[in-house]
């Protein structure tokens, strides 16, 4: 007897007994446990036990008239292998399995009997679930049907070898059925059904004893008689299609009913698959011998349903969030302890051999989704960081802060934030990923800055505001602390960062200085307008008489100082080109000897300044040392009254000057 063979009792298919009355006179299953300890002496004796069961056995099939009305001759029942015993049991309990190993494929080999029943009872038995008697009964029609084939007993009834021949076909086709429902339902149930599970091993067994030969594969136009049947096979294909059903019926909420839909459908996936496993492992895993390999296949086929599963999600057209979440959960959970990592898996449930949960073209596929996703994110990232700035600071006036003597804004801390919170979630998918995200944030900075500058510099010049300059310095020094970070944190090259922002600098620089410009020239009209209008102003108070000669050297000495004062403003920079005549028109009307020539003076006063008034006029003329009678007649002659005060470039001089009290004595 050869020892060298390992045994699993779960692995011994005894023939069972002749019966030729009753259905259910004898049933024989071997079915053993390798979960209960038992004591070293009940070990010791197991396998004399065994030798004795199969001789009872072999000696029911010699004498089938000894044995009729005893059910379960063959059958080992309450055998418990205790897995915590010391060396002696070990190298005894190798020796059991060596030599019931031995046993079990000789009683494999031996020619299965069973009852001749009609179709109908043979296909009842197999909707009951009582599928070793229902092949032993199939195996004994098809034996017959071959024997009556061989012998030529359809010579002349070929239709009747056909029609028996369809039936065999028709009922392993039933029981490969029954072993599919069975299999795919294991999962369904809230507990497992020990006793149908281990039959179903012993009924594979016993097909595979019954059509060992693999030459007798069915040719094509022959019938299937004495062809194996494959139920190994077909057994793994259940436990994948049970998979697919279990991956399938995970609850999948709606985009419309839940937005993170798809965070919740992979956390339903990783829970339910989770506990399916787990039952495996501990309820499933002991039913079928270690040939089996039953937590690998299950393993293996929930790996194939879940990669075909994540392979129909990744064809949605996915978003951002939705993006990541897949991306995270196939990088970072799969294979955790948060899934089939878990603790209470080992060590049954292994991940080493896995191939890929998507394939490199569905993987690049995702991430190039995702960095074009993001592109759009961090874009919009970014303009709300602007739109925040325009409606809560700049619309609303709100000073800058400032630290150390410096003025402050949150532009820097805000973009790196949003940088190093994309890089570092990418970057724990994967590397590659995060160089990715990190470069698309940089590219998109690139962008911003120039777009955030027009922006600033358009609202300031539209609203003309005070808050420029601080905001100016304030996002200046900003951006360059953005710079710096980025260098130390994400150690990247910013030349090209560097030159976007000299330029930014150059531009806000020259609006600034245009805006200095700007309040310098206002400035200058200014004190251009002061100087004229206090000239004048103390000019045309009352004063005593002038003679002729005092007029003409006032008059010349007005000329003289009315040049000196329009060059130099104007030299300063005042373009207020309007003022310069003013003084000029008065010291002219004092100084001239002719009345008509007085005339035309007033005139020219009156159309270069349309807003002097009657007033103004009259204190000039008195200044000149006309009477009160020849003043009113040169005003009415001279003096013309214009719709509107303002000159032509909406300026005003003479009605910020009060006019004097003339005071004429009779």
């Amino acid at each position: 007897m050869n020892r060298n063979m390992e045994l699993d009792p779960r692995n011994i298919t005894p023939e069972p007994a002749s019966r030729p009355n009753s259905a259910g006179e004898e049933q024989m299953e071997v079915a053993s446990e390798l979960s209960s300890p038992t004591s070293h002496s009940r070990d010791s004796g197991l396998f004399e036990r065994g030798i004795k069961t199969v001789l009872s056995m072999r000696k029911s099939k010699r004498s089938p008239n000894k044995e009729k009305g005893k059910e379960g001759t063959g059958t080992w029942k309450g055998i418990r292998l205790s897995l915590r015993s010391s060396k002696s049991y070990e190298e005894n309990k190798t020796k059991i399995c060596n030599d019931a190993e031995e046993i079990s494929e000789k009683i494999a080999a031996e020619p299965i009997q069973g009852k001749p029943l009609s179709v109908m009872e043979i296909n009842e038995l197999i909707q009951k679930r009582q599928l070793l008697e229902a092949f032993a009964s199939v195996k004994y029609l098809e034996d017959e049907t071959i024997a009556e084939r061989d012998a030529e007993k359809y010579k002349d009834n070929p239709q009747e070898f056909v029609r028996k021949s369809k039936d065999v076909d028709l009922l392993y086709n039933s029981i490969t059925n029954a072993i599919q429902s069975v299999v795919v339902g294991t999962l369904e149930h809230p507990t497992v059904e020990d006793t149908m599970l281990t039959s179903l091993v012993t009924l594979i067994a016993r097909e595979e004893a019954a059509h060992p030969n693999t030459s007798n594969a069915a040719r094509p136009g022959s019938d299937l008689l004495g062809t194996p049947r494959k139920w190994r096979e077909e057994w793994r294909e259940a436990i994948n299609e049970s998979a697919r059903k279990r991956v399938q019926r995970v609850p999948m909420p709606s985009k419309e009913e839940e937005s993170s839909w798809l965070d919740l459908h992979l956390g339903f996936l990783q829970k339910h698959l989770t506990e399916d496993l787990l039952k495996i492992k501990l309820s499933v895993k002991k039913c079928y011998p270690e040939e089996y390999q039953v937590c690998d296949m299950y393993v293996e086929a929930f790996h194939k349903a879940i990669a075909s599963h994540l392979q129909n999600l990744c064809q949605r057209p996915l978003e951002f969030n939705e993006l990541y979440a897949l991306l995270d959960w196939v990088a970072n959970t799969y294979r955790s302890e948060l899934f089939l990592g878990h603790p209470d898996l080992k060590p049954e449930v292994k991940t080493e051999n896995l191939s890929l949960l998507l394939t490199p073209a569905d993987w690049d596929k995702l991430k190039n989704d995702y960095i074009t996703s993001a592109k759009g994110k961090i874009k919009s990232y970014f303009g709300n960081i602007l739109r925040l700035e325009v409606t809560e600071k700049w619309e609303k006036e709100v000073h800058p802060e400032v630290k150390e003597n410096l003025y402050h804004s949150s532009l820097s801390f805000d973009i790196q934030t949003i940088i190093g919170e994309h890089v570092k979630v990418s970057g724990a998918i994967s590397r590659s990923l995060g160089m990715k995200t990190l470069e698309l944030c940089l590219a998109e900075l690139h962008e911003f800055i120039p777009r955030f500058g027009e922006e600033f510099v358009a609202w300031s010049t539209a609203q003309d505001s005070t808050i420029f300059v601080p905001y100016f310095a304030a996002y200046i020094n900003s951006f360059h602390d953005l710079v710096s970070g980025l260098e130390t944190v994400f150690e990247v090259n910013t030349e090209e960062l560097r030159k976007i922002l000299a330029a930014l600098t150059r531009n806000f620089t020259n609006i600034f200085l245009n805006k200095i410009r700007t309040k310098a020239q206002e400035l200058l009209r200014d004190i251009h307008k002061y100087v004229v209008r206090e000239y004048i102003m103390q000019v045309i108070k009352p004063r005593r008489k002038m003679n002729k000669e005092t007029r003409q050297q006032v008059s010349e000495k007005m000329n003289q100082e009315a040049r000196i004062l329009n060059n130099t403003l104007i030299d300063q920079g005042s373009d207020s080109d309007w003022l310069l005549p003013a003084i000029h028109h008065i010291a002219n009307i004092i100084g001239e000897k002719k009345k008509d020539k007085i005339k035309e003076y007033v005139k020219e006063l009156c159309q270069d300044y349309p807003d002097i008034r009657k007033e103004h006029v009259l204190a000039v003329l008195a200044l000149r040392g006309l009477g009160r009678t020849r003043r009113a007649a040169i005003f009415r002659q001279g003096y013309c009254a214009l719709e509107s005060p303002d000159s032509g470039n909406g300026s005003t001089l003479f009605t910020e000057i009060d006019a004097p009290v003339i005071i004429s004595c009779f």
